[in-house]
């Protein structure tokens, strides 16, 4: 049977908009400070290793809670998992700007924040499955991938120019009324499903977290998977977190490395715009992933080693793209190879990787870092044979039977 057979409602775009804003706000709330973490510490009385632990909770705390998130994503469903997500978010956002001077009040409410993300980022494609159909599902995802960058260009972008007019406080309690209202806004528009699944029944139907958990380790393709998000993410979270100590020994501005760190998400979020679409057309998912993971390879050699400000954010805007447009691709991907496990379940454990690489690259740079001068250019080096070892990992990945199967019941 054709899916243009199945209805296709024009709703599956306010629920995507919706569920976009909340990631959005929530990664707003993971960056903060990073693109400040000097001017943070001085304020609060820290090291800056302990305003990078404000970023690096977020990561610890997706290492506890990412598996119960996906099963209540599962078994509940959306409006339960994604709004739970939503709450937290609102709650301990606004939270952390009432009581924004207190280091330790702001630790907690960070973690609060944390517990709510595994809820907003495990959704993704569900959502996607749940509104979309097969050949529009990349795309879904990708857009859903699209919001999580652009919460964090904002973040980044945003942050230093609301401190210098309102100061720390002010800026957080700003961030507090966002998040709040983003859970207002999240409650009145968001709807579970369509009335008729975009789908046929065997492309919708899913096994649940704990079946699923068992049919994920047999399957060879997303084992592979797995340790490519392990690099990936990995070196992006630690990369973004020390976007400003990368820099700074170099001679660069903290302007020149927030307007780096920028552009280097800017660059993911034109690589989320056309990545995915151009799989969804070539039906077609293993070459962008590979192609992916070939540019974030030499464009991060660029900024690891580059001291011309120029070529520095042409790197920064090449790695970005390259890299952050690999996410969709690779989540929906891994939904397909590993049908029929719940998407919610694929997708936590992909990100559950990242979260653990991400904590250990983080420490691993600050630990090896120039003593002298502070450099991190060799752990950088290491992070760049890395994104070399994934690049050749991805050649090992066999193209979605999923998907070229559903090729030929639209033919």
């Amino acid at each position: 049977m054709k899916e243009t057979e199945f209805r296709i409602y024009g709703y599956r775009w306010v629920m995507l908009s919706v569920y976009m804003l909340a990631i959005a706000v929530n990664q707003i709330m993971w960056i903060t400070f990073a693109p400040i973490t000097r001017d943070a510490a001085a304020f609060y009385g820290v090291t800056d290793l302990q305003i990078g632990i404000l970023s690096m909770s977020f990561m610890i705390v997706y290492l506890i809670v990412s598996i119960p998130a996906s099963w209540i994503i599962d078994t509940y469903g959306i409006r339960a998992g994604v709004g739970a997500g939503v709450v937290l978010t609102g709650v301990f956002g606004l939270l952390r700007g009432i009581f924004a001077t207190d280091y330790n009040l702001l630790l907690i409410f960070q973690i609060g924040i944390a517990v709510g993300q595994p809820f907003l980022l495990n959704s993704i494609t569900k959502v996607a499955s749940r509104w979309f159909p097969v050949s529009e599902r990349a795309t879904a995802s990708g857009l859903g991938t699209l919001a999580m960058y652009f919460g964090i260009l904002l973040g980044m972008s945003l942050t230093p120019f609301l401190v210098n007019g309102s100061n720390i406080d002010g800026m957080l309690k700003l961030y507090g009324m966002v998040s709040m209202a983003t859970a207002m806004i999240f409650f009145i528009l968001a709807r579970e499903r369509p009335v008729t699944p975009p789908c046929s029944p065997d492309q919708e139907e899913r096994a649940l977290a704990i079946d699923g958990m068992r049919l994920l380790f047999r399957n060879r393709d997303f084992l592979w998977l797995m340790l490519i998000y392990f690099i990936g993410l990995g070196v992006f979270n630690s990369v973004t977190t020390w976007i400003e100590n990368i820099l700074s020994p170099r001679g660069f501005s903290a302007e020149q490395a927030g307007i780096t760190g920028g552009l280097m998400i800017l660059g993911g979020v034109v690589g989320a715009l056309i990545m995915p679409i151009l799989s969804d057309r070539s039906r077609k998912r293993v070459p962008f992933i590979e192609i992916a993971l070939a540019g974030a390879t030499i464009s991060l050699a660029g900024v690891t080693f580059t001291g011309n400000y120029a070529l520095l954010l042409v790197s920064a805007a090449a790695f970005g793209f390259f890299l952050l447009s690999s996410g969709p691709i690779g989540f929906q991907y891994g939904a397909e190879v590993t049908f029929p496990v719940s998407e919610g379940t694929s997708n936590g454990f992909l990100l559950l990787m990242g979260q653990v690489s991400g904590i250990a690259f983080i420490f691993g740079m600050d630990w090896f870092k120039s003593p002298v001068t502070g450099s991190m250019t060799i752990p950088l080096s290491v992070l760049c044979l890395l994104m070399l070892i994934s690049y050749f990992l991805s050649s090992r990945l066999k193209e979605s039977a999923f998907l070229a199967g559903n090729q030929k019941g639209d033919a």
